[in-house]
């Protein structure tokens, strides 16, 4: 028991490691890299601390250390989001785990509010991810594969006829500015007039406020605009459920809604450790526990495959 416990302690402390704040994360640029030619489920990035201050909410903090809101809420269930006490010890979600659907190129996951970008250089494979706002109910984000059709930088934002309907004071267009709520970058994906682009209210970003696009902070679509070109994958998924494998040992991470079904929530769990090809056995005491905390960060959910008959 002792020897299990002293694994997952050393697993921990490395999805804790403390690094310097940046737009994304992986921060640096030799931890960006996949570990493996097989990188379905691979877990990346390194959970951070912060000490909250006086009068700092954590949207402000989100906003500062480039994460979503949501994300940073429900990392923290402990802490009042408005009121956080000065001195409190606030975990920062930068850790994740790509989803098994993830393929080179773009793939959002509307479930956990997160960009990911996958590109080849110089024969491997490297990653980042990025906080970002979608479509809030009635307005969703679409689902489905698209690939970027268009990238204009100082945008014109044409309203929409039904942003203008439901604010008749609104103008026809907003030219590039401050105003433009676009931000400085588009990148359209559907004929339908959905794009990824920036932001001139930052606070949106992991938070579901749009009318359908998804918005980044203007840092990360900065560095996005620069590396996908026109005719780059996109794929818009919805899955709360991912499954990770690192040094042997499967993670889970949870985003969900609370409206979806626990039974079919672990059937999700199963099929994706199969695909991951996993032939050990899972914590699933653990697993209810997590399902039930929903915070959204990778915990482990069972130990080496080799030391366990096949338990799925």
């Amino acid at each position: 028991m002792w020897k299990k416990i002293h694994c997952l302690a050393i697993v921990l402390i490395y999805l804790l490691t403390a690094h310097s704040v940046c737009a994304w994360d992986p921060e640096l640029k030799s931890d960006s890299f996949l570990l493996s030619p097989d990188w379905q489920g691979e877990v990346i990035g390194a959970h951070r601390f912060h000490t909250a201050g006086p009068k700092e909410t954590l949207m402000e903090l989100a906003r500062d250390k480039m994460l979503g809101y949501t994300n940073v809420k429900n990392a923290n269930p402990g802490i009042d989001p408005w009121f956080p006490s000065p001195g409190q010890v606030v975990l920062l979600p930068y850790s994740s785990i790509l989803p098994i659907e993830a393929n080179p190129g773009i793939t959002i996951n509307l479930a956990e509010l997160r960009l990911y970008y996958i590109w080849e250089e110089n024969g491997r494979f490297r990653a980042r991810t990025y906080p970002v706002g979608i479509g809030t109910e009635g307005t969703e984000s679409p689902l489905g594969q698209f690939a970027i059709l268009s990238k204009i930088e100082n945008p014109t934002w044409t309203v929409p006829l039904s942003i203008r309907k439901e604010r008749p004071e609104s103008p026809a267009s907003v030219p590039p500015g401050p105003s433009n709520p676009l931000g400085k970058f588009w990148m359209g994906f559907s004929r339908g007039g959905f794009g990824v682009h920036g932001t001139n209210i930052p606070l949106g970003v992991g938070r579901r406020v749009s009318h359908g696009c998804l918005r980044l902070y203007a840092q990360d679509i900065q560095d996005l605009f620069s590396r996908a070109a026109i005719g780059t994958p996109l794929q818009i998924i919805n899955n709360p459920i991912k499954v990770g494998r690192k040094n042997d040992i499967l993670f889970l991470e949870v985003h969900r809604d609370l409206q979806e079904n626990d039974d079919e929530l672990k059937k999700e769990i199963v099929r994706q450790a199969r695909v991951l090809n996993w032939s050990g056995t899972l914590d699933w005491d653990g697993i209810e526990r997590i399902l039930k905390e929903n915070r959204g960060i990778p915990f482990p959910i069972s130990f080496a495959a080799e030391q366990h008959s096949s338990n799925l």
